[in-house]
């Protein structure tokens, strides 16, 4: 079975380029449009990763993985930041969050499946 990963981005075309990465290494993917979306599409089903932005209306990527981890179900699902913030502030705050780690964009695919594969579980 393959795993699960959650993109939420508020671009449609960095989410499809994430999205057919991913999917061309065999993973399953759920795509949301900013952290309101994506906290309704975690309806309990098994999310093995979540690759977020930081930067989103209605509900930045900070605040969607602060409430998700409030959620037993994805208390310890672990979280890429994929954002166009580089700055060490940003970074501890995405880190007290629950981020585990932090691409900054544009990024490289293989590096972007790196980072996934040492996180999925």
């Amino acid at each position: 079975m393959s795993k699960t990963i959650m993109i939420v981005d508020d671009s449609a075309s960095l989410r499809q380029v994430v999205s057919m990465t991913l999917r061309g290494a065999g993973y399953t993917v759920i795509e949301a449009c900013d952290g309101k979306d994506a906290l309704g599409k975690l309806s309990g089903q098994k999310v093995h990763l979540v690759i977020s932005d930081v930067n989103m209306p209605n509900m930045d990527g900070l605040s969607f993985v602060c409430e998700m981890k409030k959620n037993a179900s994805y208390k310890f699902t672990p979280v890429i930041m994929l954002t166009t913030e580089s700055g060490e502030e940003k970074k501890m705050a995405g880190k007290s969050a629950g981020a585990r780690a932090w691409v900054v964009k544009p990024f490289m695919p293989q590096q972007m499946l790196a980072a996934v594969s040492k996180l999925v579980m």
